[in-house]
């Protein structure tokens, strides 16, 4: 059997989002769907900084106590690239967790240890100083943060 090679990780970016009220649509065919848009946000990493172009979101989908991340925002970079970056992933809350939740005003204090919160963003763009995101894999560690939610996102190398 051949050895086993483990993916390491190396810090891209950490963003933070601040979220306009969500759009509820109510219980459909396939759970119920929320719009939590950006109204505002930030990204800063080593290789990178800028940044959330408002109206982007999640278009979340909450199926029994599994909420499916389904995201698509625009970065815009301090030197003025677009950059597309879409991401998937799951948000568990352990019961008790679930219950805080309800509060918007402290929903932030839920230890993150709490709940499971994990994405896997993909980037796009044109933009020849930034063509090196086209081409990795990431992963991102989301936690509530006051009005919005963070993200330290990582580079799979």
């Amino acid at each position: 059997m051949p050895d086993v090679i483990l993916p390491t990780l190396r810090h891209l970016f950490t963003l933070e989002a601040q979220l306009a009220p969500p759009l509820d649509a109510g219980e459909g065919p396939l759970g119920r769907r929320t719009l939590s848009a950006v109204a505002e946000g930030r990204f800063s990493g080593p290789r990178l900084r800028g940044c959330v172009n408002p109206g982007t979101g999640d278009w979340m989908l909450t199926r029994g106590d599994i909420r499916v991340v389904d995201a698509r925002i625009s970065l815009i970079t301090d030197d003025g690239a677009l950059i597309h970056m879409s991401y998937g992933g799951r948000l568990l809350f352990d019961r008790e967790a679930l219950t805080a939740l309800a509060d918007r005003s402290s929903r932030h204090l839920i230890d993150p240890s709490r709940y499971y919160f994990r994405t896997t963003p993909l980037f796009e763009t044109g933009h020849a100083a930034y063509l090196w995101l086209n081409r990795i894999v990431s992963i991102g560690v989301g936690r509530l943060i006051a009005g919005g939610v963070a993200y330290d996102v990582f580079e799979v190398t």
